[in-house]
């Protein structure tokens, strides 16, 4: 990775896109304090383990997951180093089978492309279509790592923010969810 900013409060002053601007624009109207890292997309483990050193907390992974009828999307957050079993998942939920969500259904729920999925994107969900699932091992950790909704930057925000401000501002409700570290294959 060759592009890699030091740690940064708030916005950038640089030229961004639409959508991450609206970003920064509802984390301001809010009150949130966040502190920011850019860089170049990060594919690989190592790329984002550097990162993760910048920016000061371990960055989540965002999955959105949509039910074998697609009839319903689901946005999990959950520990980036967690492994991920759509059917343990879809148990307890009690859904059908769950698959990841194509590139159009991102973008037409969330405003969001592959790589780039965030729970600040729910701001962007005026219809309320998604549900918010959070793994309960996120709740343990101070800082919350996500993208504002661009992978070219990464935000640290106060985990206790994200859960009693930013999610009741998008309108959206969490359910909780408890995902093994460890299952039989």
């Amino acid at each position: 990775m060759n592009n890699l900013s030091q740690l940064e409060k708030g916005r950038s002053t640089d030229e961004r896109i639409e959508k991450e601007k609206r970003c920064y624009d509802f984390l301001d109207r809010l009150g949130i304090e966040y502190f920011r890292v850019d860089h170049d997309h990060a594919d690989s483990i190592e790329e984002c383990e550097k990162i993760e050193k910048v920016l000061g907390c371990k960055i989540c992974k965002n999955l959105l997951l949509t039910n074998r009828q697609m009839t319903a999307i689901y946005l999990l957050a959950m520990p980036g180093e967690k492994p991920f079993k759509t059917k343990i998942l879809s148990k307890q939920i009690g859904t059908a089978r769950l698959s990841f969500a194509s590139p159009e259904q991102m973008l037409r729920a969330l405003d969001i492309t592959p790589g780039s999925v965030s729970v600040l994107g729910l701001m962007n969900d005026k219809n309320n279509e998604v549900k918010l699932l959070i793994d309960k091992d996120l709740l343990k950790e101070e800082f919350f790592g996500c993208h504002p909704c661009i992978n070219t930057s990464s935000l640290r925000i106060k985990t206790s923010d994200i859960i009693e401000k930013i999610i009741p501002a998008t309108a959206h409700d969490i359910e909780y969810v408890e995902l093994p570290w460890e299952f039989d294959e």
